[in-house]
């Protein structure tokens, strides 16, 4: 596994440049025909052991823990036409969350997922198509290239169109200082709203049909995406006459005394094949436990909404707060088990001890669950994450802080972590719970 990781980072970084456009050649238009970029990133998490009074089949192991995870992602960007793009991200991961992942709906690594297998996998993350529709015959700025984002001059106003292959956590519900695991806060209801059961398979990736409409400071949003065949699964169910998603976000920029801000109001509605708490409590197997697999049915539907917001308080510290709610009558279908979530921490850049590629964050999650779903868990069910046997309800809560260290002016960071968790799987009976972790992450 390092070796082909190593392979790969040396291949690419012989790549650089190549394709860019000759700033000097009167051709020149400020912009690249194609872009190509690379990530790699390494977290190992190290959990002491923990006291509970029982565990069961989907519980957070109580013993010591040590697990680390690592992916690697080519972003790949080429130019077509006026305003049309491709963007292709080949992408390997490997290793486990602590415990596989389960008994914590805040659970402390973005970068694992619930495959089974911890072997080194190479799939496709993202390929998708874009097209961009300037609206008015001005206003343009120069937008500088990225990973998945060929840059030059592009229209403030537009309309742009995606489909394919993506993530939809990549439009909706973002946040400027919680967003990515690979740079920002780990846990995953950190970087994103944890009541937001996002279309998506088991690595986070979906196939839709987005479009954007960017209107000086507001932004209108709205996807149709393909759900998982069951839940958290690999597979998407591309028949959209059994399941489908449908996800519509608002977006306001802002400034108070010249400091950026911004406020984004989000919706959701899922339609797939479910199973319902309420029936799997009245109707449990032979042993009298409920199991919520048993009564899936085509038709069942999630409705959530949920609202984020980031603000830049000086030019060292931004503040940040999302919340979050859905129905949670039918399981739990793609992201975590959380119906209600309320998070919001602090990000404080290093310019403040003359190291501005440092970044200083705190944070705190807490979630919760509908009477249904709380009662399944409580008479012994099971979901696809969580399942001590019983519960003893108390809102999950999750605190992290981190320091992110960027040495010279290289393409590297390296991160220490410390979650600090309270009622893992909303249990009372079980934790309290302390993660330490240390990630590295190169970009090119």
């Amino acid at each position: 596994m390092k070796k082909e990781i190593i392979t790969l980072f040396v291949f690419l970084y012989s790549l650089r440049g190549y394709g860019q456009v000759d700033a000097t050649t009167p051709t020149n238009t400020g912009a690249d025909r194609f872009n190509l970029h690379f990530q790699t990133t390494y977290i190992y998490q190290y959990k002491p052991a923990f006291s509970a009074q029982y565990s069961g089949l989907n519980s957070l192991q109580t013993a010591e823990e040590k697990q680390n995870s690592v992916t690697a992602t080519l972003y790949l960007g080429v130019r077509l036409w006026k305003g049309g793009e491709i963007y292709i991200n080949p992408e390997i991961a490997g290793g486990r969350g602590l415990s596989g992942a389960f008994g914590l709906a805040a659970s402390t690594n973005g970068e694992t997922f619930r495959v089974g297998d911890p072997a080194p996998t190479l799939y496709l993350g993202r390929g998708y198509f874009t097209q961009t529709i300037q609206l008015g015959k001005k206003g343009n700025s120069n937008i500088p290239e990225g990973a998945n984002e060929i840059g030059g001059m592009k229209p403030d106003n537009y309309l742009k169109f995606y489909i394919g292959k993506m993530s939809l956590g990549d439009i909706f519900d973002n946040n400027a200082y919680a967003n990515s695991p690979r740079t920002q806060f780990m846990n995953w209801c950190l970087m994103n709203n944890g009541a937001y059961d996002y279309a998506a398979n088991v690595r986070g990736y979906t196939y839709a049909f987005a479009t954007v409409l960017q209107q000086g400071n507001m932004a209108y949003k709205a996807a149709l995406a393909a759900l998982p065949v069951y839940a958290n699964g690999a597979d998407l169910n591309t028949n959209l006459n059994q399941e489908y998603s449908i996800n519509a976000e608002v977006d306001r920029t802002y400034k108070i005394k010249d400091k950026t801000g911004n406020v984004r109001l989000l919706g959701y509605y899922n339609n797939a094949h479910m199973g319902n708490y309420e029936q799997a409590i009245q109707h449990p197997d032979s042993n009298g436990t409920p199991d919520v697999i048993s009564t899936r049915q085509y038709g069942r539907t999630k409705i959530g909404i949920g609202v984020s917001a980031d603000q830049q308080l000086s030019a060292t510290v931004g503040v940040f707060a999302r919340a979050g709610w859905n129905d949670g009558k039918n399981e739990t279908w793609a992201f975590t088990e959380a119906d209600q979530s309320v998070s919001g921490g602090v990000a404080i850049n290093g310019a403040a001890w003359k190291r501005k590629d440092d970044n200083l964050s705190f944070a705190l999650d807490v979630n919760g669950l509908s009477q249904t779903h709380k009662e399944y868990l409580q008479a012994g069910g099971l979901g696809f994450q969580l399942g001590d046997g019983a519960l003893n309800y108390g809102y999950e809560t999750a605190a992290e802080a981190y320091y992110s260290y960027k040495p010279l002016s290289s393409g590297i960071w390296l991160t220490a972590d410390y979650q600090f968790i309270l009622n893992p799987g909303y249990n009372k009976d079980r934790g309290p719970v302390n993660v330490f972790a240390f990630r590295v992450h190169v970009e090119l």
